[in-house]
């Protein structure tokens, strides 16, 4: 069996919610081995995702939430790689605010997402934990082979993500880092939406200070 890696790329884009708009660096991340691939999150760039994948096949384009900054180009490269779009149901009025929703040409997902579901790349396991809080459908990917987490916008080096915006619950957040993600091992690597890695057991010493 081929080693499955973590293969990662920055690209720079806008996030709009409530009628703000700031620029933001987004984390490309692609879990895969030397055939085929998971691509996490479709970030403002198809052709800089399309670096990343470097010819693999794309086997699905696996949202951990729904805003624009996460989803915006997934049609696009759902288009140009033939992957289908996966994302938690619950997420669909954040996903409708940029794809739009039932009407006639509207842009859709794909699969449904849900807690405890398995998807496997390469021989390797990546279950799929539901983390509500930033957005209600909020989604991290574990990888217990690779002995990380893709957690999105739930946890960054220094604590949770943000709340205080449309959809989003800092008490619910709260519970999903301290119920789902801190039972993770302190080793655990953590690879987040924006900005560095951390580990869990390093948000787990500041999150209990």
């Amino acid at each position: 069996m081929q080693q499955v890696r973590v293969d990662h790329a920055v690209v720079r884009g806008t996030f709009t919610l409530d009628g703000e708009t700031f620029e933001v660096d987004n984390n490309v991340w692609v879990i895969g081995d030397d055939e085929q691939c998971l691509v996490v999150d479709a970030p403002h760039d198809v052709d800089a995702i399309l670096e990343v994948v470097a010819g693999r096949a794309v086997k699905a384009i696996v949202c951990t939430h729904a805003h624009d900054d996460h989803v915006r180009v997934a049609p696009e490269l759902r288009r140009r790689v033939g992957a289908p779009i996966l994302l938690h149901p619950d997420d669909r009025p954040l996903w409708e605010l940029t794809h739009g929703g039932d009407e006639e040409g509207a842009e859709l997902w794909d699969v449904d997402l849900s807690d405890g579901q398995v998807l496997t790349i390469g021989g390797a396991a990546v279950t799929v934990i539901h983390t509500p809080g930033h957005a209600p459908g909020a989604v991290c990917l574990y990888v217990h082979d690779l002995g990380c987490v893709f957690t999105g916008d739930t946890l960054f080096e220094g604590g949770p993500g943000a709340t205080g915006r449309s959809y989003s619950d800092a008490d619910v957040i709260a519970r999903s880092i301290r119920t789902r993600l801190l039972e993770l091992p302190d080793e655990t690597v953590v690879h987040t939406g924006h900005g560095p890695d951390t580990t869990i057991g390093a948000e787990r010493a500041a999150l209990t200070r």
